[in-house]
């Protein structure tokens, strides 16, 4: 056991080192977001005062979107360097160690899921620089950087089946599009009681997303709901493990044909 922690904790730092090193990954990562919140929180200001917004501050509303933004870019960032390994045949040379799936891509997404915490810890930081009010205080943002971090996890997990499925780093950026566009088809923009158009509601209802937004804005605007924190941790724990098998899978699969 102790021996294969250790290897876990090999591929594990090799990540980190790998990631940090590129700023191509590392700025866009922690710009992006907090660019596109600056954008939306003076843009969107006067959605506020449509009756029955849950909050007179539209950046308290926003703040958690660069948190979601974050775990998209892990799923990028763990699926293009598992993908550049499958491509290189790094992947390949592991088959001859001990090491199950599940630990290899445990180890090669440490690097995308500690960017993601490092990125939450700065939105979060500039988040209160700007006049983010927590409803639920010191406590709340402690949990709200557990879920967004959880919610890393899955997402660097799916990055990680789509490499395993498809070998290809270009597929996986291809896909950073259209996961995308689930984004702005979820509760990120408009709750959901609000949303008038009645397909796009109906779409919302059922995106996951929704829910994990719905999760972490809890925190910042509503107070301690347990039922919106139950299915935001709900679904980010589906998400992680349903991808993580599915990846590890694939792996097993894509190893055997080697």
């Amino acid at each position: 056991m102790t021996g294969l922690l250790s290897d876990v904790g090999l591929l594990a730092g090799r990540s980190v080192r790998r990631t940090f090193r590129q700023p191509a990954l590392v700025v866009p990562t922690i710009v992006f977001p907090l660019f596109l919140l600056a954008v939306n929180a003076s843009g969107l200001a006067s959605a506020t005062k449509i009756p029955g917004f849950p909050t007179h501050s539209y950046l308290d509303f926003a703040i958690t979107v660069p948190f979601m933004q974050g775990a998209l870019f892990a799923s990028t960032t763990a699926g293009t360097e598992i993908a550049n390994d499958i491509e290189t045949g790094f992947l390949n040379r592991l088959q001859l160690t001990p090491l199950r799936g599940t630990a290899i891509l445990t180890g090669q997404m440490a690097g995308a899921v500690l960017l993601a915490f490092v990125g939450a810890l700065i939105y979060l930081a500039v988040g209160l620089i700007a006049g983010v009010s927590i409803a639920t205080g010191v406590g709340g943002a402690l949990v709200l950087l557990v879920l967004a971090v959880l919610i890393a996890v899955g997402f660097a997990a799916i990055g990680a089946l789509l490499a395993t499925r498809t070998g290809s780093s270009q597929a996986v950026q291809g896909m950073f599009p259209l996961i995308f566009v689930l984004f702005f088809l979820s509760s990120m923009s408009m709750p959901r009681n609000l949303i008038g158009v009645d397909w796009f509601r109906t779409v919302a209802t059922w995106n996951p997303i929704s829910y994990l937004v719905e999760g972490l804005r809890s925190l910042v605007i509503a107070g301690w709901d347990g039922a919106a924190l139950a299915k935001g941790f709900g679904a980010a724990l589906a998400i992680t493990v349903l991808a993580s098998l599915a990846a590890a899978a694939s792996l097993k699969t894509r190893m055997a044909r080697t």
